[in-house]
């Protein structure tokens, strides 16, 4: 039994086998055989040792003409590599003695060797843990053939293991098979923490490296309240972790039963409207389930993911008048594009970056592309005419920009007009504030605008200077930070001076950890992930507004994020113990 640490990113328990994701997407889809199936998988292997061989040796004469001796040497290498008795030895005795199949086999073997080899601060050896790994993969292409399984197409649940999860890979995903996703990379509010989130299910992420100490088919547990992996649990530790699932699912239900048709309401009686954030439209029909009073943020980018292609304008309309027929007459808050940073953008549509967080991302893009951004704002203001739409701008980040993306939806409701095409002329039209130059002229934003959402995702990433998808920096992410929490009061301040309306539409206030403070700095509507409602609405109905106001106030005394993170769970522990552990 082997316990791996990183950072949880979405409660509850998960138990079953992995699926180890590599860029050729394959699962070994069973472990054991009976006694009187060994020699065939011996020989099954044996064919596959062969095959790889002779393909190796193809190669290798190939690159040498066409590349040279140099690159030639490598392939030799690896041929080598397939007619190392030890290693084919390793193999064998796996087949005979454990009886695992051949694909099992074989990703235990070979796993081992690059664990040792990655173990040795040495980059020859680093060389030859990733030779090893691509005879691996070469093995069991052979030996899965036509048996190899695709994320879109799982035949049973399991458990997704990967250097990190591309938001195509989170399109591709058959949602009624993955239990769980670990990930090497990562941090709190990484892609794929959101999408576990979305999907309700638990996840570990920043574990550095999980794809390499995992083979598929191992039985993994993640305990996404701790962050916890535990691979090759013991039976002990699996009985006791299946009571802890039980547990936490009876405590969901219970929560849902209790809490989804009450207010999120003080004790003193002030009302905070909670609201969802969404990817997909048909997600609404989940989020009003769990008592939200409408959607805060509705991320556009699905459109563009699901097939790596610039949507039409009539693509993006019915996406959008279908999220806001299902809304029951709560408000739909769309987010334009913000494809860039750690989003794949459409093929074609930029030059590649060296440093996309910080170049042609989001709201720029849209610059760049009128002709994308107008076909998405005409969409939005046609689907206003069936409901209540509002639209958000991402990354702004002066007010010139604010200007800028506001002429161009004038541009298109005059387009509109003349068409004599319906929307509503009085739709509200705010941004995010996620960029620290809007932050501190957050006054000079709330003058434009009717409403602002904090971003903290990227608010906290672009103030602290932390890549919020590097796991090697995950610790450094800190929206407790001293330097966060004086920026997102200063922005509620400035919005309550110049009568325009704040809210917060990161992950942040999906943690029920930071209501009190939020509620404390003035904050009056929260939009967060539909499985974090019920627990943020749970701890808002056990405080007073003067409670909360009196955290705030502690909390912005503190000169450390450490500080007033454990300030913050004592407060919340004493005032509103949970039961999901």
């Amino acid at each position: 039994m082997e316990i791996k640490k990183g950072i949880p990113v979405s409660p509850g328990y998960a138990i079953g086998e992995a699926f180890v994701l590599d860029s050729e997407e394959f699962r070994i889809p069973q472990r054991f055989i009976r006694e009187d199936e060994v020699e065939g998988e011996l020989a099954r292997f044996q064919r596959s040792v062969q095959e790889a061989s002779e393909e190796v040796q193809d190669l290798a004469a190939q690159s040498s003409e066409a590349l040279g001796p140099q690159v030639s040497e490598i392939f030799k290498v690896h041929r080598g590599l397939l007619a190392d008795p030890v290693v084919l030895a390793e193999v064998t005795r796996r087949i005979r003695v454990n009886r695992f199949t051949a694909e099992y086999a074989t990703t235990r073997a070979f796993r081992k060797y690059v664990k040792a080899f990655r173990g040795i601060r040495d980059e020859y050896f680093a060389d030859r843990a990733t030779d090893i790994r691509d005879i691996e993969k070469r093995l069991l292409r052979k030996l899965l053939g036509a048996r190899r399984e695709e994320l879109s197409s799982l035949t049973r649940k399991v458990i997704i293991a990967a250097r990190d999860l591309t938001p195509s890979q989170a399109a591709a995903l058959d949602r009624e098979k993955v239990m769980g996703f670990v990930t090497d990379a990562g941090g709190p509010t990484s892609h794929t923490a959101i999408v576990a989130k979305a999907m309700e299910i638990p996840a570990v992420v920043g574990l550095e490296t999980i794809t390499a100490d995992l083979a598929g088919g191992d039985t993994v547990i993640v305990d996404g309240n701790r962050g916890l992996v535990i691979v090759g649990p013991d039976p002990q530790t699996l009985v006791d972790y299946q009571r802890r699932a039980d547990r936490f699912r009876t405590y969901e239900r219970r929560l849902a039963a209790e809490l989804r048709d009450l207010p999120a309401e003080t004790l003193d009686g002030h009302s905070i409207k909670v609201m969802a954030n969404i990817d997909l439209p048909e997600e609404v029909g989940a989020a009003l389930a769990r008592g939200a009073e409408g959607v805060g943020l509705f991320r556009t980018e699905f459109l563009y993911e699901r097939n790596g292609q610039v949507p039409t304008e009539e693509e993006h309309y019915r996406a959008y008048r279908a999220a806001v027929e299902a809304m029951g007459g709560f408000p739909l808050t769309v987010r334009t594009l913000d494809l860039g940073g750690d989003k794949v953008l459409p093929v074609g549509a930029v030059a590649h970056e060296p440093n996309p967080f910080l170049g042609c991302r989001s709201i720029r893009f849209c610059f760049l592309r009128p002709d994308i951004f107008k076909a998405q704002l005409r969409a939005i203001l046609r689907a206003s005419a069936h409901g209540r739409v509002r639209v958000m701008f991402p990354m702004i980040a002066n007010v010139e920009e604010l200007r800028k993306a506001r002429s161009t939806l004038e541009d298109c409701m005059e387009e509109l007009r003349g068409e004599g095409v319906p929307f509503d002329r009085d739709m509200e039209v705010g941004m995010m504030v996620e960029v620290p130059s809007a932050a501190l002229c957050a006054d000079l934003m709330a003058r434009e605008c009717d409403f602002l959402s904090i971003g903290t995702n990227d608010l906290v990433q672009y103030t602290l200077a932390v890549d919020r998808v590097n796991e090697r920096v995950a610790s450094l992410y800190q929206p407790a930070s001293p330097a966060l929490i004086r920026l997102m009061r200063d922005v509620v301040h400035a919005g309550a001076r110049n009568g325009c309306r704040v809210s917060m539409c990161g992950e942040m206030c999906g943690d029920a950890t930071y209501a009190p403070l939020l509620l404390g700095m003035g904050l009056r509507e929260l939009s967060i992930t539909p499985t974090a409602i019920l627990e943020v609405k749970r701890v808002i109905r056990t405080l007073t507004l003067r409670e909360s106001v009196a955290v705030a106030r502690r909390s912005m005394a503190f000169a450390t994020a450490r500080q007033t993170d454990e300030y913050l769970r004592e407060r919340v522990r004493a005032l509103a113990p949970s039961g999901r552990e």
